[in-house]
């Protein structure tokens, strides 16, 4: 009957039963006593019974409330409920107890979804640490290896020594190409690396990126250019800097994975607020079963052929991460055999 009622309510109701009980009583009193002047106290006693029973429940209502609301507040808020809240906090016309329940109720599905993140965030760490882990043991593996052989005697042999320390210096380059890598993507998370935006022509810095890596093309015996149509200017406004490595990144693994006599193609498209840029070539491809991990750190589709080609493995997660900080997307579309297209966009200037 009082399950869905307010403060207000239950006080009437008891302050009722009280005056019902105490009024009973005060006339079989009366009429004990055989007091003349009955009516006039029968009408002012339960009225000042009720008033009296109404105050005294409301106010211990409020109180008993109000310290049960504080306790439940302070766990879900995490906060003290000030004196000065005292007054406003338990409105005794409102149904305050089921306001309480669904608050604890929210509070327990953003507690549930808080928990369920923190252990997603701490499976996504082992792995990563596990990652790291992998991709650094391997060369420091290989550094450990021709050190001690030449320390064992190998550096008295000519026709191993140089050919070892070349090997060693190989591998402490790619560590530091990791080291490198990773640093850029933590500047990238926590926001420390700060973008310089600026106006500039995209078309005019995919030239310089395409001539600083014509020379690796034409060693990996492919073909750098523009798609056709695409020799029209655009301006845009971004992190001259950042795009550049985007662009590198992305034509240097299209060299690495790239097939003899291939090409490689750059594509500008106009796309009313935005520029896409596309980097397409006709190389070895990516399954489709990878698709959706191709920017993931450490994630490599062909893992014995990617460490022969060098690389940290972190490339292309940089790559999106410096597109997310521009607040753009990149995508990729690729079959195997055929070929990959990567697509980003620009703010157009």
């Amino acid at each position: 009957m009082l399950k869905n009622s307010t403060p207000q309510q239950i006080a009437v109701f008891v302050a009722f039963l009280i005056t019902a009980a105490g009024s009973t009583f005060f006339a079989l009193i009366i009429l004990a006593a055989n007091i003349t002047n009955f009516k006039l106290l029968w009408l002012s006693f339960p009225l000042a019974l009720f008033a009296i029973s109404y105050a005294v429940t409301i106010y211990f209502l409020k109180n008993y409330i109000y310290r049960k609301i504080k306790l439940i507040y302070k766990t879900i808020h995490r906060h003290k409920v000030s004196p000065s809240e005292k007054s406003t906090t338990v409105d005794i016309k409102s149904n305050i107890l089921e306001e309480v329940e669904r608050e604890v109720s929210d509070w327990a599905a953003m507690q549930e979804a808080e928990i369920a993140n923190y252990k997603s965030w701490a499976e996504y760490r082992r792995k990563y640490i596990g990652e790291i882990s992998h991709e650094l043991e391997t060369p420091i593996y290989n550094i450990l290896g021709y050190l001690h052989t030449l320390l064992d005697g190998g550096m008295d042999d000519e026709k191993i020594n140089l050919k070892f320390l070349q090997k060693a210096a190989k591998n402490v380059e790619r560590l530091y190409t990791i080291v490198e890598d990773l640093s850029a993507i933590s500047r990238l998370e926590t926001g420390e690396l700060i973008l310089e935006m600026q106006v500039f022509d995209i078309k005019e810095l995919a030239m310089e990126v395409l001539e600083d890596l014509e020379f690796k093309a034409k060693e990996n015996k492919l073909q750098l250019e523009l798609k056709s149509g695409a020799d029209q200017n655009f301006r845009v406004r971004a992190d001259r800097e950042s795009v550049r490595q985007v662009l590198v990144n992305l034509i240097d693994n299209s060299i690495k994975y790239g097939k003899l006599q291939g090409i490689t193609k750059l594509g500008f498209y106009d796309m009313d607020k935005y520029i896409l840029v596309e980097v397409a070539d006709n190389g070895i491809g990516i399954p489709k079963e990878h698709l959706p991990h191709v920017f993931d750190r450490f994630y490599r589709v062909d893992k014995s052929r990617s460490r022969l080609r060098g690389g940290s493995g972190l490339g292309l997660s940089i790559v999106k991460h410096i597109m997310e900080a521009h607040q753009q997307t990149i995508n990729v579309r690729s079959t195997k055999d055929l070929g990959s297209t990567f697509g980003f966009t620009l703010e157009k200037a």
